[in-house]
């Protein structure tokens, strides 16, 4: 891995844990406007120092993301379906690595559809996206969805997209924590970081989703609403913070978020337009 490659993977994942916690707020880009990411400025604005990396679309970089951020950017360039369709697994590339770099972004994203009708093509897509990766010295993050069937989400087809996406040239991938997910880890040679999918039914449920995900050998988590869509964002991204790097029980994450709650609300500094 060349300088450029390894400088930009090192800056998404935090020295003193080798973790890493990014904010995901790319949901739009097949759910259209999502609840509580209706306004994506308003939204990102008070997380973003908080935050590792940040992945979303181009479309909200451009609009919602102050330009003098420090904060490492991961750019979804991979779309062309909606939740209108059954099948969302018909993706090509939709922004290209020429304005990937251009933005100056960390890394770029796709997903990955393994056992899909159009599994071929992202495989394809991912290839083509880590010869240009290669080329520009921009890591590429796998995306190893499931499109709406929720029971793919076991060890055995994870650990299968995940090496498969490896194998393709993937520098980190992004999959969803199962029972037996350590099993997914030992068979992926690239870093693991771990979605939170839907809301659960509490900020409990997803500090315990992160410490387990951590416990077993993830080197992070990309959440999105189980942060933004929680009562208290700030203060759970911070909870999930203590998990991820300090090495937080469960118990210590929950006494962190109570404490941040009870914080009087600072208010943000506005972007610029």
């Amino acid at each position: 891995m060349d300088w450029g490659m390894a400088n930009r993977m090192h800056r998404m994942f935090l020295p003193v844990s080798g973790n890493t916690v990014m904010l995901a707020v790319d949901h739009g880009y097949f759910m259209g406007p999502t609840h509580r990411l209706e306004d994506a400025r308003a939204t990102i604005t008070p997380l973003l120092p908080h935050a590792d990396a940040l992945a979303l679309t181009r479309g909200i970089l451009r609009r919602a993301v102050d330009p003098t951020t420090a904060t490492p950017i991961v750019l979804r360039v991979s779309g062309g379906a909606t939740v209108l369709q059954e099948d969302l697994s018909h993706e090509a590339i939709t922004t290209s690595m020429h304005d990937a770099v251009r933005l100056n972004v960390n890394a770029v994203a796709m997903s990955v559809f393994v056992g899909a009708p159009h599994e071929h093509d992202s495989l394809v897509h991912l290839a083509d996206l880590v010869n240009e990766g290669e080329d520009h010295g921009l890591p590429v993050m796998a995306i190893t969805a499931v499109g709406k069937e929720l029971e793919k989400r076991d060890a055995r087809y994870l650990a299968l997209a995940c090496r498969v996406s490896a194998e393709i040239g993937a520098h980190l991938v992004k999959t969803y924590y199962c029972e037996g997910f350590s099993k997914v880890v030992e068979g992926c040679p690239v870093p693991l970081v771990v979605a939170g999918g839907p809301k659960l039914d509490s900020d409990e449920a997803a500090l315990r989703l992160a410490r387990s995900a951590i416990d077993e050998g993830a080197h992070g988590i990309d959440m999105g609403r189980n942060i933004w869509q929680s009562d208290h964002p700030v203060a759970m991204l911070k909870a999930l913070r203590s998990i991820v790097h300090e090495k937080a029980t469960v118990r210590e994450a929950l006494d962190v978020l109570a404490q941040e709650k009870a914080q009087p609300a600072r208010p943000a500094r506005a972007a610029p337009a």
